[in-house]
């Protein structure tokens, strides 16, 4: 069977002679499978060409970023080293502020469970030193967010405990209700003046011109005011906290029952009204509904006894 064959005729346009060359079928089936092996080559060369160029780009620009992310890295550690450095001066202010509230201190492993274990930064440099870094920050992030949590919870504490000591401070008595002379001590059993017979006192007595001034000892609010045999013209403050004080023989009330009065304020004028001698104050103070010595609630200096 003969081969079969191509003829390819090349006829030029001037006067030159036609040339005629013949191809065999199986010579260009060869060159026509070299062109397209060739071609592929080509693209396969040029797609890895490609792809290495763009992989050593994407590289690059992942290195750029992985060493921009380390410098912001390590500026975010040293921010909360700042940061733990700031909430130390606060924990130790927090300590004194508790000394102050009469608050006991935080227990050291409450403490220690608040701050945290110290953390030892990755070196820079090697493989995943980024990654540990990051969480190495992310545990120093939530130690602090623990120890603030804390302190917050410390402060509310001591505030809340200062209030409460400032209102039993505003509400304590500590001063001498008027200006006069301690003419009778508190004592648990006298002979009464009037009366001649054996009873307590359970006050002082200050003697002061009749008119003088009766101040309030602290703040509190009038439970009382009007006459009460024996005691004449009484008033009678309640300062919460179990403390009660009573003011006794007065010539005049300043005041009326529920209104609120602070340390200082005038409640009456020194009489000799009810069962007194001459005009003077009798004052009492009750704590817990028991007569204690008011000479205890005074600043000593304020106390005239000649």
């Amino acid at each position: 069977m003969a081969k079969r064959r191509w003829t390819v005729v090349f006829v030029p346009h001037g006067s030159e002679p036609s040339k005629i060359i013949e191809v065999s079928y199986r010579a260009l089936k060869t060159a026509a499978g070299g062109a397209v092996l060739s071609a592929i080559a080509i693209l396969l060369v040029g797609y890895a060409t490609f792809s290495r160029s763009t992989d050593l780009s994407r590289t690059a620009r992942l290195q750029q970023e992985n060493a921009q992310l380390a410098q912001e890295l390590g500026e975010l550690h040293g921010r909360l080293s700042s940061l733990t450095d700031t909430l130390s001066r606060i924990s130790q202010r927090d300590a004194r502020i508790r000394v102050l509230a009469s608050l006991e201190p935080i227990d050291p492993q409450v403490q220690a469970a608040g701050i945290g274990g110290p953390i030892v930064p990755a070196p820079e440099g090697e493989p995943g030193s980024t990654i540990r870094r990051s969480q190495e920050i992310r545990v120093d992030v939530n130690a602090l967010i623990r120890r603030a949590n804390l302190l917050a919870s410390s402060f509310r504490e001591a505030a809340d405990s200062l209030a409460v000591h400032s209102a039993r401070l505003a509400a304590t008595p500590s001063i001498i209700p008027t200006q006069g002379w301690l003419s009778s001590a508190f004592s648990s059993m006298r002979s009464h003046p009037i009366l001649h017979v054996a009873r307590p006192h359970e006050g002082i007595d200050v003697t002061a011109p009749s008119g003088t001034p009766i101040e309030a000892p602290a703040g509190g609010s009038i439970s009382d005011a009007g006459w009460e045999s024996g005691y004449g013209n009484t008033v009678t403050i309640d300062h919460g906290f179990g403390i009660v004080t009573k003011f006794a023989h007065a010539s005049k009330i300043l005041v009326r029952q529920g209104q609120r009065v602070s340390r200082g304020q005038r409640i009456a004028l020194v009489g000799n009204t009810g069962l007194a001698t001459g005009p003077h104050l009798h004052y009492e103070v009750h704590v817990n509904g028991r007569p204690v010595d008011p000479l205890r609630y005074v600043l000593p200096e304020h106390v005239v006894t000649d």
